[in-house]
């Protein structure tokens, strides 16, 4: 095994017990970056002397006994949304070209506090407002959309081209692009991890998460980020605790929703297979499952395009007006229909998005978690606009990837995407779990003692 296949728990490991060097381990990821970026198109930029100088220092801290943590010496990469002092932002728009970053964005600041080691700026759809990333190519077929709006970072993680990477999620934008490129995507409780120095899409729906290989190294990145950041409005001031899941991978006890609508409506027949024999692994392991209803299940893509679009319109009010030639259309088109909704449109989706926390917080008496789909279909052709499903729907690519996804932004829950298997074609298929507000450990937990009883997973093998 090269060391750039390596997990984050793996490498850590390795790194503390002296078995592995923070430079070997840089060296690796990069020159698979050499080998693989010319067909995935994961990076807009690769730091590359930047990340081999981190990787230097880390080495000489460790064997001078200053071990700062997992993520001493680990090479990252961050969405192209988030600010690093001296390196661009650009966004993935023309509108952002020249921007260069002054200070560090707060996630960030906690990265390079842990030793972390930058290997670049990853690939999004343009402001994040998308669900395909069209300059990256899945890494598990480069004839299939990524995903998105995290799509660089998850296909950079998926090919070994990072150890782990951070996204954002507004609508799904973290757990789609995971769950199409086969690796584990978290989206954490609204405002647990700070968006200070994070260019926004949607405000009250934004939030930062971890992209990684496997659950374990999901807890281990969320740790060293969360905490109350004063510089972000949203920011909570839950108490800093340690997220890594135990071991044991009982699960005696705990009470597992299981959606009867929504959720499983107007799905792939493979993915639905493929999650519920994963939800039976988990009763398995102890867990009783239970039935729910998905509450005011109608309103969710309404709510959350009610609130979303008014929301990306305001925060690029100017530059829409003095620059639109640079946006990219679908994006441009989007911004205009923002202008054309109004107040009371607004107002009616906050309500709903109100009565619908508290309809879920209800659900939420009765189980634990939920399981479900993270996406109704895997990954599609780049280029194709529609899917069409069983029962003669048609449906639009980005409306399908972010249905199933949406609740979990409108409510502000935490939802942990993880692989399940393929499809026929070898394409992954992702379950998610969703979980009450701040209750990440549950569904750490949860995830962890599912991947417990899997076979270990290999990289994706697109390049």
């Amino acid at each position: 095994m090269q060391p750039y296949e390596l997990s984050l728990t793996e490498a850590a490991d390795a790194i503390r017990a002296r078995r592995l060097s923070p430079v070997e381990l840089t060296d690796s990821v990069l020159e698979r970056i050499a080998q693989a970026e010319p067909h995935l198109h994961a990076y807009v930029t690769v730091t590359a002397e930047r990340a081999r100088r981190a990787a230097r220092e880390g080495e000489h801290e460790i064997a001078a006994g200053r071990y700062r943590g997992p993520l001493h010496g680990i090479p990252m990469g961050v969405k192209d949304l988030i600010d690093v002092a001296g390196v661009a932002t650009t966004a993935g728009s023309r509108v952002r070209a020249d921007h260069r970053a002054q200070t560090d964005s707060t996630v960030a600041a906690r990265l390079t506090r842990a030793g972390a080691v930058l290997l670049g700026k990853t690939h999004t759809h343009e402001f994040a407002y998308g669900l395909t990333t069209p300059q990256t190519r899945n890494a598990w077929d480069t004839g299939r959309v990524a995903g998105g709006s995290s799509g660089g970072s998850a296909v950079a993680v998926a090919a070994g081209m990072a150890t782990f990477a951070l996204g954002t999620d507004t609508g799904g934008s973290i757990r789609v692009p995971s769950a199409l490129n086969g690796v584990v995507g978290l989206k954490p409780t609204y405002g647990l991890l700070p968006r200070h120095g994070v260019t926004s899409l949607s405000w009250s729906l934004d939030h930062v998460g971890p992209i990684t290989r496997t659950v374990e190294d999901a807890a281990l990145v969320l740790t060293a980020l969360a905490g109350h950041d004063p510089l972000d409005p949203a920011s909570l001031t839950a108490p800093a605790i340690d997220y890594r899941p135990p071991a044991a991978v009982e699960l005696k006890g705990l009470r597992i929703g299981v959606p009867r609508n929504y959720y499983f409506d107007r799905i792939a027949p493979e993915i639905e297979a493929a999650v519920r024999h994963a939800i039976d692994q988990l009763q398995a392991l102890g867990a009783r499952l239970v039935e729910v209803e998905i509450p005011m299940a109608r309103y969710v893509q309404a709510t959350q395009w009610g609130l979303m679009v008014p929301e990306a319109t305001a925060y690029h009010a100017d530059t829409l007006r003095t620059v639109p030639e640079l946006y990219q259309a679908d994006v441009r088109i989007l911004l205009e229909a923002g202008e054309l909704m109004t107040a009371g449109d607004y107002l009616r989706a906050q309500r709903s998005r109100t009565l619908m926390r508290q309809e879920w917080a209800r659900m939420f008496e009765d189980v634990d978690l939920i399981a479900a789909a993270t996406v109704p279909a895997t990954a599609v052709r780049a280029g194709q606009e529609t899917i069409t499903w069983a029962d003669g729907t048609v449906e639009g690519v980005s409306d399908a990837y972010v249905r199933l996804s949406a609740p979990a932004n409108i409510t502000g829950i935490p939802s942990l995407s993880l692989p399940v298997g393929h499809d026929t074609a070898g394409l992954p298929i992702g379950m998610q779990l969703l979980g009450r507000p701040l209750e990440e450990s549950v569904l750490l937990r949860v995830g962890h003692a599912y991947e417990q009883t899997q076979p270990a997973r290999d990289l994706a093998h697109a390049a």
